[in-house]
């Protein structure tokens, strides 16, 4: 693997071996020493145009286990700040040797620019690109929802015929569209549920289903229901007419969770609104997958740093993690 950029156009075979590899770290990192020695002497910089705590130390931790050097880079307080280009930031890291650049932008496509650009001779990976897309959330999205669906049997185990119910600020949320096209790829039948203000203009190229009641949508018995943030940070206009309308037209209530089928499982990329999206009752109950998708994020990342940055060494080292 080059770079990971998107998961539109991630191929299925991929998509599982990355799930399958993470798979493997999982295991290991129940063992009482975590650390691996995969990565030593690999330089991974996780450059950070926008702030994001949970992702940002998610990758240190994930390079970090696989015994990888890391760099943080924020934007604010560096010379960013002071008008350098993504250019100059770029080639200024490939002077440094990074391996590996760990990149979240608030324009979408910047990571595709800085993987094809020439500029850096790098894997890139993208951590969120404006309202584009956020390809290792996706993965860990799908890994919990395997792991929680099929346990221990869940190794090389798509998703086909799962039904996910994805509800909420779709039109700001690159989670998303990640999960969307990888939730497709996997075989997934996914369902989008949001006030129509809160639905991109054109997703008639999508392969999902709109919905704008959730009631109705929980009453056809999803197997996961993702509850997407509200992203008030990037809303410009009035999208709903109050924070308490929408909670009671989309917010996941405990009646609402009790309505879900026994089985089903609860979704949130992070970080939650509570008493908006979620309620305290869903987000802390047996349902809610919101820790195991911390945890699940870290072990998928290490996965993503592995494929990208072992190369011809990860066929025979897959058995060194075992």
């Amino acid at each position: 693997m080059r770079h990971l950029l998107d998961t539109q156009h991630l191929s299925r075979a991929d998509a599982l071996e990355i799930l399958d590899v993470a798979e493997d770290m999982a295991d290991t990192q129940r063992r009482e020493v975590k650390k691996l020695p995969t990565l030593r002497g690999k330089t991974v910089v996780n450059l950070f145009f926008e702030d994001s705590t949970r992702t940002r130390i998610s990758f240190e931790a994930a390079a970090k286990r696989l015994s990888a050097d890391v760099i943080n880079f924020s934007a604010k307080g560096s010379s960013v700040s002071k008008g350098e280009s993504l250019q100059d930031t770029a080639q200024t890291l490939q002077a440094m040797g990074a391996d590996a650049v760990v990149i979240r932008h608030g324009a979408s496509g910047a990571p595709r620019t800085l993987a094809t650009s020439g500029w850096i001779s790098a894997g890139v990976v993208n951590a969120g690109d404006g309202t584009h897309e956020h390809p290792t959330q996706a993965l860990l999205d799908a890994f919990t929802i395997r792991k929680r669906l099929f346990g221990d049997d869940s190794r090389g185990r798509d998703l086909d015929g799962i039904r996910v119910t994805i509800v909420g600020d779709v039109l700001h949320s690159r989670v998303a569209r990640s999960n969307v096209w990888l939730l497709y790829t996997l075989g997934a039948r996914v369902t989008l549920v949001a006030p129509p203000t809160l639905v991109p203009q054109d997703v008639s190229g999508w392969p999902v289903e709109i919905d704008y009641d959730l009631d109705h949508a929980i009453a056809a018995g999803p197997d996961a229901l993702m509850m997407l943030r509200i992203q008030l940070e990037r809303m410009s206009a009035a999208y709903f007419p109050t924070e308490r309308e929408y909670s009671r037209r989309y917010g996941l209530d405990a009646r609402r969770l009790d309505a879900l089928p026994t089985d089903s499982i609860v979704l949130h990329p992070g970080p939650m609104n509570r008493g908006l999206e979620i309620s305290a009752e869903a987000a802390d109950s047996p349902r809610s997958t919101v820790l195991e998708q911390v945890t699940n994020g870290v072990s998928v990342r290490m996965a993503v740093l592995y494929l990208l940055l072992a190369g011809e060494r990860a066929d025979t080292e897959k058995e060194d993690l075992r």
